[in-house]
């Protein structure tokens, strides 16, 4: 490493905080922006002098159009550097980082919780309302020319006095939980452990299963681990009532998505609301024949107050660490390791 002032490293979009950043860095660390267009030229900018002396890099989920996900590999590039101790990623999922292999390599890793929380909570209430009301199949009519053609009264439901069912109440599902209680509807959840942040109006189920039983609407809101894909399967739908429906603004793979077509197929779900699929950007087609699905292209944090506040929290966290040799947001799996 050169004498010069360390660096950070902006790898992938900063779009609304560069103000912001020349304020949180200013006499901290340099910045600098990752330009290279694929992998290897990456992994040799760690090892010579384009990204020498770096101390910290801001992810975005972006970057992997050019040199893919932080995976086994490029953490173990970033650690052999002796000095990358940070990775401060923009975004309330870290999937795309092998969190565990940074634990192993003495990296720490934030994510933005809260950031997101407002976002993609009015997200899935967008899906919930479009799913009992069938607004975006009617508006696909109108705009065909068809004016409620195909539509039924008898295949929609008010919203007031429906049951939501929330898996994972952290401050994605609470936010939704308190948003829809306006109607209101009623509200169970079931998380690892009974929230003590939850109303009295949030009514705790002790399993997946009854959660599911219990549920006209079931909304997911947990992070994407080994345990939790395909968290919800073949066994959860099928104990779902018969036309209930399923709203997924968490990621794709928690989802069994042929258990869930199949449901569809049957009429066993009315319909889904997602804004996540298991293989993004592609789309599983068979969802496309159903057209009272109402599907996003991951349009949960797509705001730019959302998108700004993100970004800043990231950052934030990425220059407590060098200011103060500690930053916050670690991610679950990296506090165990404190």
């Amino acid at each position: 490493m050169s004498s010069r002032q360390r660096r950070i490293l902006i790898c992938g979009n900063l779009v609304w905080a560069h103000d912001e950043a020349r304020q949180l860095f200013s006499g901290l660390a340099d910045i600098v922006v990752m330009d290279s267009p694929n992998r290897g030229d990456f992994l040799a900018g760690l090892k010579g002098e384009k990204y020498d002396g770096i101390v910290g890099i801001y992810r975005h989920n972006t970057s992997a159009d050019r040199i893919g996900v932080f995976d086994e590999e490029i953490i173990d590039a970033l650690a052999e550097t002796g000095t990358i101790k940070w990775i401060a990623h923009n975004g309330a999922g870290y999937d795309q980082i092998d969190v565990l292999r940074c634990a192993k390599k003495g990296i720490n890793v934030s994510n933005t919780p809260g950031a997101v929380d407002d976002a993609t909570a009015t997200t899935a209430l967008y899906l919930v309302i479009s799913c009992l009301r069938n607004y975006a199949w009617a508006e696909q009519s109108l705009r065909q020319g068809r004016f409620k053609t195909g539509l039924h009264p008898g295949r929609a439901h008010d919203v007031t006095g429906r049951t939501l069912g929330i898996l994972g109440l952290g401050g994605i599902g609470l936010r939704l939980a308190h948003l829809v209680h306006a109607f209101p509807m009623r509200v169970v959840y079931h998380s690892r452990n009974k929230s003590a942040n939850a109303p009295e109006w949030c009514e705790y189920v002790d399993s997946v299963e009854k959660l599911c039983r219990e549920s006209d609407v079931l909304s997911l809101h947990v992070p994407l681990r080994d345990e939790t894909v395909h968290l919800v399967g073949e066994k959860e739908i099928r104990a779902m009532k018969k036309g209930s429906i399923i709203v997924n603004t968490a990621r794709g793979k928690v989802i069994d998505e042929e258990a869930m077509i199949r449901a569809l197929a049957d009429g066993h779900l009315s319909s889904v609301g997602l804004d996540v699929y298991p293989n993004e950007p592609l789309v599983n087609p068979r969802l496309l024949e159903f057209p009272q699905n109402v599907l996003l292209p991951h349009m949960g944090t797509e705001n730019q107050d959302s998108q700004r506040c993100m970004e800043v929290r990231a950052l934030t966290n990425l220059r407590d660490f060098l200011r103060d040799g500690q930053g916050h947001d670690l991610v679950p799996e990296l506090r165990s390791k404190l």
